[in-house]
């Protein structure tokens, strides 16, 4: 972490009044009982599909979410919720031309997009804190009919060779003919909720605008017997009681003049199915205003479902505004100065924050980035077992699905609130996604970001072999094992911020669990026993010549050079972290030297050089490749210089003389262990050659290897792009890959945006963009190596130039080139941008920013999921000034202990 922040900028930030509520918060949770847990797309989601083959996407679309009640969770648009999403709070429009309301965000299926699932929307989070006192988002309402038919057939028609068919593209937005809504929300008390919408008109003539805050109960009670319904009536014009059976009595006020309509959150089995059954259903308030049907709503005026109906008339350039208020008991303070001092609120804490960051245009990216982060946040409910059995008051379901998707994980049972990678596109967690998120969490919300990986390893999230649960599509996937790595890093983050006083309770409980994950990974990935791993896609999709969760077209298997460097990291990590447990018990150091050994086992592997057995380093390329091993043992280098030759920089720790001094047993059984086998240790570590201040290096790469694999990455031709390090290097763009097996072609070439292919649904692209969490592991390991080789070890940067940077110098130039992505150049414009005019010049658009799933390995351009602000948050950290010089702060930890100081 970028941890410019000094022990009294900490003293300012918790100063604040945000900053006290979020001490208050490690006691008290009541301020983080309501915030943005409502998702944005519930429908094509695993947790709703009960077909027989898995087809999510078919099974529930978006023309049948407006109608169909969902069983597992609910989705709106700006919505806000209690924890365990109980109510809902959410926004409709509609502006007189639409077919429908707009309740909900629409975007692509996998199938109808050229490159995969697409949200076809305009939508941007603007800020917000880390208790969700405040928070604000933007959308953008076209004036003219949402173009829901041509998005899908303009899409269809263009091949994966096109850019996605966006919304900015259709030419709705032209003459401003939009509204800008932004939606605000701020508590009074815990328990006190005001939402603030003010709308925009940006056209140039008076346009009406229907705007409906809407309140309802998530539905349980079509899925088991219950006693008692959530009901929802009016008490008088604008105020309506709301009773939930798990909530306190409530009440919501619509302020001004308006039309409160009630229909239930039941499925319109009429429309649906064709069969003729009486209710107001979940579609009845859209009915109403989009059809004129005043039988669709409840004359009663109550159920489980409401919408104060608004109906605006705007001149061009001017605004009007709606306020909801929704409280236990009663209201505490004026509307209007209770939403100013929570505006107020935000500003202090980021100024606190922020006060090391000069340029106003860094502070602006960063506090969006945060507010990304913030309003990712999502309850997500599944139960597998009740999942693949059916419901008692439901029909059940067919055989294939109750034998198919995630059968093998019938422990697992979530009802909790998790960062998404992204709401619409992720509306999911995923577990290595997971662990960058907290990382930049730990900057603004340590006890948040531990939490999060507390729960992944606990025994209702963890499977009882060991693995941690890859994302809802497959839980089995395999995922990088990242999460001792956020770990490590959230304990230091939060150490630091806490006056040099580790959480040691978090670091031990998590650090058991992990225990059980590495040793799933050694009995299920390594297949000879020989320390090599065959991890499958890795979270890397599409980055070789194979789809490598899949069987191979060849038969045999993969030598992974990134899964067996996943796994030295991995080892690293269990040891430094065995190790600071080993300060307070002694019990710990022999964990440590398990770990230490084990990393030099991998180590040898993946180095060793000499006949059939040698490792994953190719000598004549000096570069790590993974090895094809086919059937008959044959052994196969693929020589794609990828980001899977890079990942092995990633497993590096430096060890200081302190921490022997300290931990004596481990010193003593490490020198013994280095006496004995002295070929591993000058192999790949420099353990007997300690640097000028008493370090010792564990590395899967010597100097001169080091070098050699920077050599590649630092060249402009190859890996370096101006925004970061490419996922392929640019020499496949003119020598693409090529391998022939049985009269079958394999390739890969360099391919610097959108997928060209169709693995993974076309839907990722490791073969050319730049991706930020691999990025920032980059960054994290050369300062690790400065550590240890100090300024006079240099490498040119970039290659050809001229110039030579030590390695702090080179990760600085890198945190500058990743975010050189989304600020403004000298020209005003920002490369996350691309080239649409609009997006970058129009003052209603510049400064608005998306933080997506990765970027154009030669223009910067946002490609992929548009909102992925999970691991690409990362960038918030690295716009901190000397960001590179706070991560280093971090490293020697434990010498901290020793001499008294918080910062070593």
């Amino acid at each position: 972490m970028p941890e410019s922040i000094t022990r009294e900028t900490e003293t300012e930030i918790t100063a604040t009044v945000e900053g006290r509520r979020l001490k208050a918060v490690k006691l008290d949770k009541s301020w983080r009982r309501w915030g943005p847990y409502l998702s944005e797309r519930q429908w094509g989601t695993v947790r709703e599909d009960y077909s027989a083959g898995g087809t999510a996407w078919d099974y529930l679309p978006h023309d049948h979410a407006r109608s169909r009640a969902y069983r597992w969770g609910e989705d709106g648009l700006g919505g806000f919720g209690d924890c365990d999403l109980n109510l809902c709070l959410g926004l409709a429009l509609w502006n007189g031309r639409d077919p429908m309301l707009k309740e909900r965000l629409f975007g692509l299926t996998n199938s109808q997009g050229n490159h995969g699932e697409d949200v076809k929307e305009l939508y941007y989070y603007l800020d917000g804190t880390p208790t969700h006192a405040y928070m604000r988002m933007l959308y953008k309402y076209p004036q003219g009919a949402f173009p829901y038919a041509h998005l899908i057939e303009e899409n269809a028609r263009r091949g994966s060779a096109l850019p996605e068919y966006e919304l900015i593209d259709t030419g709705l937005f032209d003459e401003a003919r939009y509204f800008d809504v932004e939606i605000e929300y701020a508590k009074a008390d815990p328990d006190d909720i005001l939402m603030l919408v003010t709308v925009t008109n940006r056209g140039p003539d008076t346009a009406e605008l229907h705007v409906l805050p809407q309140l309802w109960a998530r539905n349980f009670w079509s899925w088991r017997s219950v006693e008692r319904h959530p009901i929802l009536s009016m008490i008088d014009q604008g105020t309506v009681l709301v009773r939930h059976p798990d909530l306190p009595e409530m009440r919501l006020v619509a302020d001004g003049e308006c039309d409160l309509l009630f229909c239930d959150n039941d499925t319109n089995m009429r429309r649906l199915y064709g069969m003729d059954v009486p209710g107001y259903f979940k579609d009845g308030i859209n009915d109403y205003v989009v059809d004129g049907d005043t039988a669709a709503v409840n004359p009663a005026r109550e159920g489980s479902k409401l919408a104060a109906h608004y109906r605006l008339r705007i001149p061009p350039q001017g605004k009007a505004q709606v306020r909801i208020r929704l409280a236990a008991g009663p209201a505490h303070g004026d509307f209007d100065t209770i939403m100013a001092a929570r505006r107020t609120d935000a500003d202090e804490f980021y100024g606190a924050l922020q006060q090391d960051i000069a340029d106003a245009d860094a502070r602006l990216v960063q506090r969006q980035a945060f507010a990304g982060m913030l309003w990712s946040k999502q309850f997500y409910y599944i139960d597998i077992p009740q999942w693949l059995k059916g419901d008692p008051a439901q029909p059940t379901p067919p055989e294939g699905h109750q034998t198919g998707r995630n059968a093998d994980w019938f422990h697992l049972n979530n009802a909790d609130i998790i960062s998404m990678p992204d709401k619409w596109e992720f509306p999911w967690y995923a577990a290595w996604d997971l662990a960058f998120h907290c990382v930049t969490f730990a900057r603004i919300d340590p006890e948040f970001a531990k939490s999060q990986l507390v729960l992944l390893t606990r025994e209702w999230y963890m499977h009882p072999n060991g693995q941690l649960p890859a994302y809802e599509w497959a839980f089995g996937d395999v995922n990088p094992p990242v999460h001792a790595c956020a770990v490590w890093r959230v304990y230091r983050m939060d150490r630091a911020q806490n006056g040099g006083v580790g959480d040691r309770a978090f670091l031990e409980r998590v650090f058991h669990k992990l225990m059980l994950n590495f040793t799933w990974w050694v009995n299920r990935k390594d297949s000879e026993g020989r320390n090599i791993f065959e991890g499958g896609f890795l979270g890397l999709d599409n980055i070789g010549i194979f789809d490598r969760s899949a069987p191979l077209p060849t038969g045999g298997y993969i030598q992974q050079s990134d899964g067996t460097a996943w796994m030295a990291m991995y080892t690293l990590d269990l040891m430094r972290i065995a190790l600071e447990l080993a300060l307070d018990n002694p019990v710990y150091e022999d964990i440590a030297t398990k770990f230490f050994e084990h990393f030099l086992y991998i180590a040898e592997a993946m180095t060793h050089m000499g006949g059939d057995d040698m490792g994953l380093w190719d000598e004549t390329d000096q570069f790590y490749y993974d090895v094809l091993r086919l059937p008959g043992g044959e052994r196969v280098p693929l020589r794609v210089r990828s980001m899977v030759g890079l990942i092995p920089l990633f497993a590096v720790e430096v060890l200081d003389s302190h921490m022997m001094e300290r931990l004596p047993d481990f010193a003593t059984r490490l020198n013994w262990f280095l006496d004995y086998r002295p070929d591993l240790a000058l192999l790949v570590s420099r353990w007997m050659d300690k640097s000028g201040e008493e370090r010792h290096l564990l590395s899967l790469l010597r100097g001169h290897r080091l070098k050699q694999l920077l050599r590649r990455m630092l060249d402009e031709t190859e890996f370096l792009s101006d925004y970061g390090v490419r996922a392929v290097s640019k020499f496949h763009e003119q020598h693409p890959y090529v391998f022939e097996h049985a009269g079958q072609q394999f390739s890969i070439g360099y391919v610097p945006g959108e997928s060209t292919t169709e693995l993974f649904g076309g839907n990722s692209n490791w073969r050319g963009p730049v991706w930020m969490p691999v990025n920032y592991l980059i960054i994290e390991a050369l300062l690790e190596h400065h550590q240890y080789y100090g300024e006079d070890f240099k490498v040119e940067c970039p290659v050809g130039s001229g110039s030579y940077m030590n390695l702090k110098e080179v990760a600085q130039e890198l945190a500058t080139r990743l975010a050189r992505l989304f600020l403004r150049d000298a020209e005003g414009r920002r490369p996350v941008l691309g080239r649409n005019e609009r997006l970058q010049t129009d003052p209603a658009f510049r400064d608005l920013v998306l933080f997506h799933e990765y970027f154009h390995g030669d223009t910067g351009r946002g490609l992929g999921a548009s909102h992925q602000t999970g691991w690409t948050g990362l960038v918030a950290l690295l716009l901190e000034p000397k960001s590179c010089d706070a991560i280093m702060a971090e490293q020697p930890l434990a010498t901290d202990e020793i001499t008294g100081g918080a910062w070593g």
